[in-house]
């Protein structure tokens, strides 16, 4: 498919404001194909998993499509998870930035309900919820969806396991019968089917194949290592490529927690993000993820979904995933908008197996990694500190520590060339040594049985 240019669409002058201010020019296929259905009023199905763009693809539509002028809420998208309607919010309210009268809610659990009343007094035309939340305004009538025109159910998929159904059966039941309703999953469960068929009119669908979901901008490596490796191996790779924002995937809240602590123990700026945490602890850390703060995010994949963050520059797949899918997932929240990302993942032992199934999954092979070795990682550190010194030396009057160096060294009588050595081994930490890459799972045969043809006697039987 020719990509599509988003001057081309016939957007209002104020979105497409937006669009370039946010560094978009291409529409991605999703875009590209679900833009025109829905500024047409279809119903629509579109299957894409998270980093395709589905937000813009349904949130441009639903910013064109609002009328300021028209009292009450106008367009609702529900949500999984408070994280996923919070990002879906703030993308929205940077599409809408210059459309004049277009007011965008997020209502969810954990925030004050007299906060979210207010906002939706105040002339909202979009809410953004889970559906949990929705239904409690609902009861409330602080929530009336008889003007609803759009309802959008994102990650559809999701919402079912969390057990959602009943809520979003209400929900559109309680909505006018002329509405709009677009869904959006990244599978098809017969329980996505019935609903398409029973609260939609002809939906158009729209699937956006793996070979679409294939972004070239993703570089992806593998390295076969031992379990007791990889954390070195994970340092070495975040001090070579020293990327701005890194995600790191654990396969359990325990070992995202361990890691997380064992990174910040080495000095690496991290943060754990996983269900065990309070609402409070998980918005704090994601504060600290997007403003730089915490430049490491180490997750599960349940409390990273729906996670949408810009400037991802590498992901890493401390464990491997288990399901083909997550991979995809996974990796897709680097290389967005055009931008270059990075994948790497560890595989331990017979893990290369899974690998495998993943590689056909996606129809694309991993190239083998190689480990910066210790001299790298040392040359790479040892450079990055001297030239934080150099300036910081620049800017600075250090006549007054100049001073105490040359008295320290005339006083110990080593010179200060050896002092200045020692304080940048202090800044680098302990000296690392190589790691064996070797599949060592593979590198000793089984011992086979010897056979001698002779029957082994039992020693506990007794011959009569």
């Amino acid at each position: 498919m020719e990509q599509m240019n988003y001057n081309q669409s016939g957007l209002n002058q104020g979105i497409l404001h937006a669009v370039a201010e946010m560094g978009f020019e291409q529409m991605t296929p999703i875009q590209q194909k679900a833009i025109p259905v829905m500024m047409e009023g279809k119903d629509l199905v579109g299957q894409a998993q998270t980093g395709t763009g589905k937000t813009a693809a349904f949130g441009i539509p639903l910013i064109q499509k609002i009328q300021p002028d028209s009292s009450g809420v106008q367009a609702l998208v529900l949500c999984p998870t408070r994280e996923l309607a919070i990002q879906a919010t703030e993308e929205l309210r940077r599409f809408s930035k210059y459309m004049k009268g277009v007011k965008i809610a997020p209502v969810f659990g954990g925030q004050d309900m007299s906060k979210q009343i207010q906002m939706l007094k105040s002339g909202t035309k979009i809410v953004v919820g889970t559906p949990g939340r929705v239904m409690d305004h609902m009861r409330r009538r602080t929530l009336k969806l008889d003007g609803i025109q759009t309802v959008v159910l994102d990650e559809a998929d999701e919402m079912l396991n969390m057990g959602f159904r009943e809520d979003i059966e209400t929900i559109l039941e309680d909505t006018p019968q002329e509405r709009q309703t677009v869904l959006f999953s990244a599978t098809m469960p017969q329980a996505i089917l019935n609903i398409t068929k029973k609260y939609q009119r002809n939906a158009a669908l729209i699937k956006i194949t793996k070979k679409e979901l294939t972004i070239p901008l993703i570089e992806q490596f593998y390295f076969e290592l031992k379990s007791k490796d990889k954390t070195e191996a994970l340092c070495r790779l975040l001090d070579v490529h020293d990327p701005k924002r890194a995600l790191v995937f654990c396969k359990t809240k325990r070992g995202a927690d361990a890691l997380s602590g064992e990174l910040k123990g080495k000095g690496y700026p991290a943060e754990p993000l996983h269900g065990d945490l309070s609402q409070g602890q998980r918005n704090a850390a994601m504060a600290q993820f997007r403003h730089g703060k915490a430049n490491i995010l180490v997750a599960t994949d349940v409390a990273a979904r729906g996670l949408d963050v810009d400037d991802v520059e590498a992901v890493f797949n401390y464990d491997i995933p288990q399901e083909e899918e997550a991979y995809v997932h996974r990796i897709g929240r680097t290389g967005r908008a055009g931008k270059e990302g990075k994948a790497f993942t560890f595989v331990v032992g017979k893990e290369i197996y899974k690998l495998r199934s993943i590689e056909g999954y996606c129809k694309t092979r991993l190239a083998k990694g190689t480990l910066p070795s210790a001299t790298s990682v040392m040359k790479q550190k040892s450079d990055k500190i001297l030239n934080q010194a150099v300036r910081l030396a620049e800017g600075h009057n250090l006549q007054l520590t100049g001073s105490m160096l040359h008295k320290k060294a005339k006083e110990s009588g080593y010179p200060i060339e050896y002092l200045a050595a020692a304080l940048l081994q202090m800044q680098m930490g302990d000296e690392i040594t190589e790691i064996s890459q070797e599949p060592h799972w593979a590198a000793a045969p089984a011992k086979k049985k010897k056979r001698d043809g002779k029957r082994k006697r039992n020693p506990g039987r007794r011959r009569n």
